[in-house]
């Protein structure tokens, strides 16, 4: 099949594009509402778009509380979803009302970050904490206008935290933390040891016109 998502329908039971463009990381992203409440919720649009600095970022359909929170005091954290916590990220997605806690409803104990006012997951593996940068509203379907927008949520990182135990030779183990990713539909997936695997990418001649990879796991360059 073949098809314009613009402007011809694809013809199957569930619109796919999810589900091929996947599997997508899950930015768990904790804020603070008006009131002092915190508010915790899972955004499968989600990503990492620069290292030096740090920067995050989630797209959020409809202006929901996360991104009400985040505009009004300019701060959020993103705790990794794991395989050990999946049931309380997906208790998180629920959309209760704006002064529901979603920690307590979840179950989750919550800890004080360093720099921003919103707390992490206690027992996640890792969490950033971020500083808004950027919102960008992208353009909507002409043909919905009814539909809600699609706005883009940049954050720098200025914390990160990360759980010693899963600190192993000077690299942060992320198969063994088990992150766990939002596919299509209602299907996830999980990242294990068993199912990680490393390459050494290219070495390139002087000349620019040849190249060799070195064969077994990664010696420690970054190319």
């Amino acid at each position: 099949m073949h098809y314009d998502p613009r402007s011809e329908p694809h013809g199957l039971a569930f619109d796919p594009f999810k589900a091929l463009v996947a599997p997508r990381p899950i930015g768990w992203i904790g804020t603070i509402g008006p009131d002092g409440v915190p508010n915790l919720a899972p955004y499968s649009f989600f990503n990492g778009v620069s290292d030096k600095p740090p920067f995050v970022m989630f797209s959020s359909i409809g202006r929901k509380d996360s991104q009400a929170n985040i505009e009004a005091n300019g701060e959020f954290t993103c705790s990794f979803a794991s395989w050990n916590l999946r049931e309380q990220m997906n208790t998180s997605c629920a959309p209760v009302a704006a002064d529901v806690d979603e920690f307590d409803l979840a179950k989750l104990p919550a800890a004080a970050s360093r720099h921003v006012a919103p707390p992490r997951v206690a027992n996640s593996p890792a969490a950033l904490e971020c500083r808004l940068w950027k919102t960008i509203e992208l353009p909507g379907d002409p043909r919905r206008p009814q539909q809600p927008p699609n706005t883009v949520i940049i954050g720098e990182v200025v914390a990160i935290y990360i759980d010693d135990a899963y600190i192993r030779d000077g690299r942060f183990d992320t198969a063994a933390a088990r992150p766990i990713a939002r596919m299509g539909y209602m299907d996830y997936a999980v990242v294990t040891p068993e199912t990680t695997f490393e390459m050494n990418r290219p070495k390139v001649s002087e000349d620019g016109r040849t190249l060799v990879v070195e064969a077994g796991p990664w010696d420690g360059v970054y190319r």
